[in-house]
Order: C-alpha cells, then sequence, then structure tokens
C-alpha cells in the first residue's frame, strides 16, 4: 500500500502516510508548456490510494491519469476525493442543464475500487456512485481545534445547523443559528433567535467559504451584538477572490480551514478521519 499525492493535496497526503504508517509513492506529475498534464508512477505499487482533489479543472484531468497510471500496475486503486468540484450542480434546476455531480462520479468510479469524499455538498451525491463509496465527515477534527476556546457554535443557515449541533457536542457548549427573512429582491434580513451573544466567544461554522459574502455579514452582525470574540471557520476554504481578507477585515478574530484545499488557513487536518475509513 502506497499514498499517491496529486498536485492539489501533498499536505493531506503526507499527513495521511504519517498516520497510516505509510509511504509516499514516487511520482512524476509536470505540466507541458500547452498546459497539458503529464504523469508517472515511478515504482510499482500493489495498491495505490490516490489522494486529490477534483478542483480547480486541471486538477479533474490530472486525477483521471493518476487513476488510469495506478490502475495499469496496481491490483486495487482507492481515491480520496477531499474536495468534490462539480458537487454543487446535483439536480436538474432548469431543462437542458447537466447534473455535474453524477457525470463526475461516473467518470472518477471507472478506475476506482472504492471512493471517499470529504463532506460533499450535499449526502446523496454517494448515491451517483456504483462503485462503494464513504463519506467522511470533517467536523470532529474542527471541533477538536476549537475545545476550549468558544461558547457557542453558530451556523450561517439552517443548512449547517446539523454542522453546528455536532461541533458543539463535541466542544461541549451551546449551538444556534442565523434565520435569514427576505427583505425584497436584493436585500435579506439574518438574526440569530433565542440566545444572547454579548461577550461570548463564538464560532460561526460552515461546509464551504468560497466568496465569504455570508460568513462576513454574519460576523459584522455578531459584532454589532457585542461579541467577545468571533471565530470562522469551514471544511473547504475556496476563498474566491480575496475572500479571506474580507472576513478577516469585518472583525474575525481567527480564520481556520482544513487541509481539503490547502492554503494558509489550512489549521485543521482531516487525515486521521479518513484513517479511519482506509481502516475499516
Amino acid at each position: 500500500m502506497k499514498i499517491i499525492a496529486g498536485s492539489s493535496s501533498p499536505m493531506l497526503a503526507k499527513n495521511l502516510a504519517k498516520i497510516m504508517g505509510v509511504e509516499i509513492a514516487d511520482v512524476s506529475i509536470k505540466r507541458f508548456p500547452d498546459g497539458e498534464c503529464y504523469v508517472k508512477i515511478n515504482e510499482e505499487i500493489d495498491h495505490a490510494i490516490i489522494v486529490q482533489n477534483t478542483y480547480p479543472d486541471e486538477n479533474i484531468v490530472e486525477l483521471f491519469l493518476l487513476q488510469d497510471a495506478a490502475r495499469r500496475i496496481a491490483s486495487k486503486v482507492d481515491v480520496i476525493i477531499p474536495y468534490y468540484g462539480y458537487g454543487r450542480q446535483d439536480k436538474i434546476f432548469e431543462s437542458g442543464e447537466a447534473i455535474s455531480a453524477e457525470k463526475m462520479a461516473r467518470l472518477i468510479e471507472q478506475d476506482a475500487d472504492s471512493i471517499i469524499l470529504i463532506n460533499p455538498h450535499k449526502e446523496h451525491i454517494r448515491n451517483f456512485f456504483t462503485k462503494p463509496v464513504e463519506l467522511c465527515d470533517a467536523v470532529p477534527a474542527v471541533a477538536e481545534y476549537f475545545k476550549g476556546k468558544v461558547d457557542a457554535v453558530i451556523a450561517p443557515d439552517k443548512g449547517a445547523l446539523y454542522m453546528a449541533k455536532k461541533a458543539a457536542e463535541i466542544i461541549g457548549c451551546g449551538y444556534n443559528h442565523f434565520e435569514k427573512t427576505r427583505i425584497s429582491s436584493n436585500e435579506v434580513k439574518m438574526e440569530i433567535k433565542d440566545m444572547d451573544v454579548e461577550g461570548k466567544r463564538l464560532l460561526i461554522l460552515d461546509d464551504i467559504i468560497s466568496t465569504g459574502g455570508t460568513m462576513k455579514k454574519a460576523i459584522e452582525l455578531l459584532r454589532e451584538q457585542k461579541a467577545a470574540s468571533i471565530y470562522a471557520a469551514c471544511i473547504h476554504g475556496l476563498f474566491i477572490g480575496n475572500a479571506d481578507e474580507r472576513i478577516l477585515q469585518a472583525g474575525c478574530s481567527e480564520l481556520v480551514a482544513t487541509d481539503t484545499i490547502e492554503t494558509a488557513y489550512s489549521k485543521v487536518s482531516v487525515a486521521k478521519e479518513v484513517a479511519k475509513l482506509l481502516r475499516s
């Protein structure tokens, strides 16, 4: 067994290898002047574990090539996708659309014996696969990081409430969520009900931070209500267009993400949670 680190996930692959007590495979990955990708596995492998995102687009082709190379020499190929790009289009909203989450599943499983997804946008994405799929939850890892640091976990909307609840149970604190009320076509009111946040240390937790607009507004509202300190955390930190700077400037005490997408804010590793699934 060896771990193949895709270029999107060297930190996570290294952390996973350390916990599992296995080696990182010797792999060559390079880009030609025209942007095309070349991969080569430089040793014999019986059981390959590939760690690679399907975001952004160039990482998708790299994943497929790594899978193809591994399939040609290994008897077993497992694929870990830290961030499942194209997962948000999981159904048809308007006639003529593609279901990208389903199409990605079909392509990935062609050269995979099993797949691990870390907090995909919707859990039912696993049903698009015909091969065995495990869902890895990174919330416990994030919660452990904030033990003793916060008095309550706040979800930015009702959809993320389950994450706030689970994290709060591990931390041993309260939890709540922002309720959104549409005032007009371009104005949404956000408020927390039945919780006094004044003087409290708060963690706002979401699965993805993309442009950071919702997180920024939530921080500003909590500051207005005189929270003592406000932390912002997510599983997948995309941080599009300087979203991180906007969040910090809004008054965030610390911005934390996991290593599903590797950035300067990847202070929490999901390797331990992934290792549990690989060993089971």
